[in-house]
């Protein structure tokens, strides 16, 4: 490849974009890709940083402007010091979570003016938009069950899941909404279906956006 390609993974809590992400990263690497596996908030010195500050709640008392730009801030950093870098070496980024959680979170369902987040959006990614984006659709009851399961008893739910399911479902609303008006993007994957099945969607979707893009030469083969 001249360049390498972007993908983020989004969706709601329990969605299951951790392990969906890890499992196409393996399949990748076997298949001799150049495979770069990241996060938000998160993925880089500075943003790991903010990114306790963020799931912690300590930030949400000073409402959600100052999340957004305190997510904008990480973001900045991530793509400059981590994303930019790779993709333009020619590596393939998988990153779990990106620019539609803030759009999600703190627009929608923060009820943050739309002209704001856009022009905060603008500078965070300085032109860095995925190449695909695969949103993970599950019920909210469903995935915060599951999110419950995965944290197991001991730990209780995080900033953002502890919110009600009214506001969880908002924002379920909000990532199909984003797939609707970005249908080139974004992707919508059934996370209600079984990890294998969905696995086998995922990898279906990414290598033939990979195969399509490919010299002929070069071209690999999906995995069964």
């Amino acid at each position: 490849m001249a360049s390498g390609f972007f993908i983020t993974f989004e969706g709601g809590e329990g969605a299951g974009k951790s392990t969906q992400i890890e499992r196409l990263a393996q399949k990748m690497r076997a298949k001799k890709y150049d495979v770069l596996l990241t996060r938000e908030p998160g993925g880089s010195p500075g943003a790991e940083a903010v990114r306790h500050v963020l799931l912690s709640g300590a930030a949400e008392p000073f409402g959600p402007k100052m999340e957004a730009l305190l997510f904008a801030a990480a973001r900045s950093d991530h793509v400059e010091q981590v994303i930019r870098p790779a993709v333009e070496r020619g590596s393939i980024v998988l990153c779990d979570r990106f620019l539609d959680s803030s759009r999600v979170y703190q627009g929608v369902t923060g009820g943050l003016d739309p002209a704001f987040m856009e022009a905060l959006e603008e500078v965070a990614i300085n032109g860095m938009m995925p190449d695909m984006t695969l949103i993970l659709d599950i019920d909210p009851a469903e995935g915060l069950r599951r999110a419950a399961v995965r944290r197991g008893a001991e730990d209780g739910p995080d900033r953002f899941e502890k919110e009600t399911l009214d506001i969880h479902q908002r924002r379920r609303d909000a990532f199909l909404a984003i797939a609707a008006a970005e249908p080139d993007r974004c992707i919508v994957i059934d996370a209600l279906a079984p990890p294998a099945a969905v696995e086998d969607v995922i990898t279906a979707v990414v290598f033939a956006a990979l195969e399509a893009r490919a010299p002929a030469r070069n071209r690999q083969a999906a995995p069964a």
